[in-house]
Parts: structure tokens; sequence; C-alpha cells
């Protein structure tokens, strides 16, 4: 049985939420990038420790608005929730040069922008290629500053035929007409893996990845990103990043993975807990690659794994 994603608990509080910020910091190179930060919206108790802030890194070319709902909710439970635009997606600036839109450049703007915010200790929720940087970002923190990683459709072994299917469609329909057709080229492409999702959620999605500029409605990121991706084939080897997750082992992790998913695979998933100390997971049903958390349920299970951090 499949189900679309159910409306998210709404906080009982009447006190006003803190607005959303905007930032900007500057990458290593000069560029200007965009974040969005969801302050918190309730002090911890006298005497008790406050909920540990959350860094939220988007898929390959998503942006911060992948993460309004789930930011909305741990904000009402106490924590400072941060979301990242890589360069050349969302407000970021767009790099000159495609070569840029490389794991390792943008490993040096997370780090530039986790100075400037001053994060001290923190958890990771990585999406898709935020959770590859969550990966990398093992070697560079220790658990004492990224203290847990929360993978959303994500692990140390990718299937190629979704890479494939990505690569496909990468820079195709930058420009449509309005965000319904932005919703119709989604429901086409992924119809599939989200079989549940109605008219409202593909429309909600196209919103997620469009907006409206110049009289059209245009996917924001660079249509050059697709070069990251135009040299792979068959024969292109998986890389091996089960050594990085096992740099995780010293930190509790949650697993996040879509019923339908064509990326990340239930053995994985299940290696991903067989082979750590102090991992969980959960299959987010009626739900592909990658999941959008909208839904409380998955707000609950996220909020769950953050108090025991």
């Amino acid at each position: 049985m499949t189900s679309a994603p159910q409306e998210a608990l709404v906080s009982s509080s009447t006190a006003p939420m803190p607005p959303v910020v905007d930032f900007t910091w500057k990458s290593p190179d000069g560029l200007t990038l965009s974040g969005c930060e969801w302050p918190s919206a309730k002090p911890a108790p006298e005497g008790a420790a406050s909920p540990i802030p959350v860094l939220c890194l988007p898929g390959l070319s998503r942006n911060t608005r992948d993460f309004n709902e789930i930011a909305r909710f741990l904000q009402t439970c106490g924590h400072r929730v941060i979301a990242l635009d890589y360069r050349g997606r969302g407000k970021s600036d767009w790099d000159p040069d495609w070569r840029n839109y490389a794991l390792t450049v943008e490993d040096k703007d997370i780090d530039a922008a986790i100075a400037e915010l001053g994060l001290d200790r923190f958890a990771v929720l990585g999406t898709s290629r935020g959770g590859l940087h969550a990966l990398a970002m093992g070697l560079r923190y220790p658990a004492s500053r990224m203290a847990a990683v929360i993978f959303n459709d994500i692990g140390p072994h990718i299937e190629m035929r979704a890479i494939h299917r990505i690569a496909a469609t990468l820079g195709h329909h930058m420009k449509c007409a309005s965000h319904e057709d932005v919703a119709a080229n989604l429901e086409h492409t992924l119809g599939y893996q989200f079989p549940a999702f109605g008219k409202a959620d593909w429309l909600k999605l196209a919103g997620q990845l469009a907006s409206e500029q110049d009289g059209h409605v245009m996917m924001d990121y660079d249509p050059a990103l697709a070069h990251q991706l135009a040299s792979l084939d068959d024969a292109t080897p998986t890389p091996d990043l089960w050594p990085l997750y096992e740099k995780l082992t010293d930190r509790p992790v949650l697993v996040l993975r879509g019923e339908h998913s064509d990326l990340l695979s239930p053995e994985t998933c299940r290696r991903m807990t067989d082979n750590h100390p102090n991992a969980t997971a959960k299959t987010i049903p009626g739900q592909g690659h990658a999941p959008v958390l909208w839904d409380g349920e998955t707000h609950k299970t996220i909020s769950d794994f953050l108090k025991s951090v």
C-alpha cells in the first residue's frame, strides 16, 4: 500500500515563529553563496542543553527550499536549522567554470559557511549529494563537532542506473511557462517512484525546484551542472565510499530510504545498519529518490533521533 505525504503536525504554540533569515557568505574563491536559517523557536529549559543545531545539505541540483517543512518542524522543537545553497544552485552565484561544481570544491564552501555561522557542534541532514558531503566531512569533523548524521536516501554505494537517470534529465526542461508545466515534467519523470502523489504534491515539489524569472518559470540551478555527469557510461566504476562511512561509527546515524528509491538499495541500507554500532534505518512508504521530508511521521523520526544526540 502506498500513501501520499500526510500533513505534518502543527505546533500547538500560539507564540509567533521567528522569521526565516536569509544569509550569504563568501566562498574561498570569491563567489557569493546563499543559505537560510530557521532560528530556534523554543528556548531550552533552565539547566538543560539546547537541542543540537542541524545543518541541511541538499541534493545535486536542489536548494534550501527542499528543507522548508522539516526545518519549520525542527525549529518548533528548539533546534537552530541551517540550509545551504551550493554554488550554481538556488540563490548562490553561478560559477563560470563548471568544473568547480565538484564535491571537493563544495566541501570548502561548506567549511567556510560553518566557520562563518560559528557552528561548534551540529548534526548534518544530507539529502543525496548532501549525504556524500557528510561522508567526506567525517574526515574533517570529529564526533565532538559533527555529532550525528542523517542520510536521506544516500549511502556509501550508489546504484549507477539512478545516476544515469539523473544524467539524462539534468540540464533539460530548464524553462517552462508555468509551475504546472514543471509539475507535469516531474510527474512524467518520477511518477513511478512517487505513485501516490497527486497534482497538489507535484505542484508543491515544482515550487521547491523552480521559481519565476523574467516571465518564465526556471529551474533553480546552472544547467552547466550537467557537465559533471555527461562523461559517465556503463564502464564508469562505482566509487568505494565504505571507508568513509566507517569513519562515522563513532557517532549516531539515521538512514532514511524511499520505498521505491532507485539510488539507495535495500541491501546497501541493510549493510549501513549492520556495519555500524549506532545506526538505524527508516523506510518511507510510497516515495522514491529522494523522500520529500514533508510528513509528520518522518518529522517525528528525525526529531526523536536528534533527541538522542
